[in-house]
């Protein structure tokens, strides 16, 4: 296979998977979507590992380094919204204090 070609496989698989992404995720009812949100934290910690790994290597192209890059900056920002989204949602069922009356010390 020739570069362009791979490069095409490769952008094609891309938009595959960005598409099948937004159809599953649509689908998903509103009660799953904290654990869903657990399981996607873990699969963009495996996503800042493998982009570090690739930018790691010693003779990388600049577009390898943009893309790789890119990789770690987007998937660590889903990872930490992904944190707040969660804690903010589990914040919710925590039980409140009630406020005291005036005559209770």
């Amino acid at each position: 296979m020739s570069h362009n070609t791979l490069l095409v496989f490769e952008v094609t698989i891309l938009v595959l998977a960005i598409f099948l992404g937004i159809e599953v995720i649509s689908k998903v009812p509103t009660l799953l979507h904290t654990p869903l949100m657990s399981g996607t934290n873990a699969i963009h910690g495996v996503v800042i590992v493998g982009a570090m790994i690739v930018l790691g290597q010693p003779d990388k192209s600049a577009f390898t380094w943009i893309i790789g890059f890119a990789a770690v900056v987007l998937a660590a920002a889903n990872v930490v919204g992904g944190f707040v989204v969660t804690d903010r949602m589990l914040e919710m069922f925590k039980s409140r204090e009630r406020p005291k009356k005036p005559d209770e010390t």
